[in-house]
């Protein structure tokens, strides 16, 4: 066995066998034209493309000592294919863009790699890396662009939701937050450096919040559900349900009015890639999708619990939060 520290490192090869173990790892290409030209050539089956990106950075968006290579992999697919999902598109495509250290292990680059094919191959079938970039960077850093299909269908936007719509959420809600919560509330040093993950010592509990942290499974397939059973209006949940549900509200004119019972980590843990949805009232709800509360003409306060505004956090803000360490 290869010890980390006689691992060979990106620095010490080339940007092409780099590319070439990437290539391996990733998989056969679902494009009309697939990585190894200048570009990828896709097809648009409705003349329309869906995109997104969304960017991961070491520091305020993971550490190497709370997750592997895979990990980050998975992450930076899955939190961009959440948002293809969110249109109501069927996501077709991801460019990825790596930007790392030269003393980086070639082991992370293949770890990423895999990381992206499982995600692609377990949310999203028929998805795949079709291109990107590699470059040398400080910090490591993967960039993502996820492209996808509307297949014929009008996008379903943050926008539509209106007074007398069901309020409903596809995908579990506060599992990343108490994840990430338990990352900086367990695993870090005095002086606050984080220390890598004992999973001796989590409960089942546990270690399926931090699953939801480091590894989420949004409800990908869903948006095309949510879509073709007639939603006003659909987005990802991933800065927390208050906040999120705030820029829908905003967004529509109108108030979302969530019914009790929800937790605070539900309501503002971020991360969730949750699919929340409005629908009319009195339509049946697709199966994944549950009733969490009510449309109502625009209030005083964007978003209610209860009835009441909510008195906590709204959720995750990389400007406002980054400093105080929690990401």
């Amino acid at each position: 066995m290869t010890s980390a520290a006689s691992e060979q490192t990106v620095g010490e090869v080339s940007e092409g066998a780099i590319l070439r173990r990437i290539l391996d790892r990733l998989g056969p290409s679902a494009a009309l034209v697939g990585p190894g030209d200048d570009a990828a050539v896709l097809s648009a089956p409705d003349g329309r493309v869906v995109a997104t990106t969304d960017t991961l950075v070491h520091g305020p968006d993971f550490r190497l000592a709370w997750s592997t290579p895979f990990d980050l992999g998975w992450k930076a697919a899955a939190v961009n294919l959440s948002d293809i999902a969110a249109m109501g598109a069927r996501p077709t495509a991801l460019l990825v863009a790596l930007a790392m250290p030269d003393d980086t292990r070639l082991s992370v680059v293949d770890g990423v790699a895999e990381g992206l094919r499982a995600a692609c191959a377990t949310l999203a079938p028929g998805c795949a890396v079709e291109g990107g970039d590699l470059t040398v960077s400080d910090t490591l850093t993967i960039a993502v662009t996820a492209l996808g299909s509307l297949d014929g269908r009008a996008p379903v936007l943050r926008s539509g939701a209106r007074a007398g719509d069901v309020v409903a959420v596809a995908g579990e809600l506060g599992a990343a937050g108490r994840g990430l919560a338990l990352l900086f509330g367990r695993f870090r040093d005095a002086a606050g450096t984080p220390l890598p993950v004992d999973d001796a010592t989590l409960s089942p509990a546990e270690a399926a919040d931090l699953a939801a942290q480091l590894r989420p499974r949004p409800p990908i397939a869903l948006g095309v559900v949510a879509a073709d059973a007639g939603a006003t209006a659909l987005m990802d949940v991933s800065d927390g349900l208050v906040l999120d549900a705030t820029r829908m509200a905003a967004a529509s004119g109108v108030t979302i009015a969530f019914a009790g019972g929800l937790d605070e980590a539900a309501l503002s843990g971020g991360e969730d890639h949750a699919l929340l949805a409005t629908f009319p009232a009195g339509a049946a709800l697709p199966e994944g999708f549950r009733a969490i509360g009510a449309v109502v003409a625009r209030g005083p306060h964007a978003v209610t619990i209860d009835g009441r505004p909510h008195g906590g956090r709204d959720g995750w803000d990389p400007y406002r939060d980054w400093d105080a360490g929690r990401g």
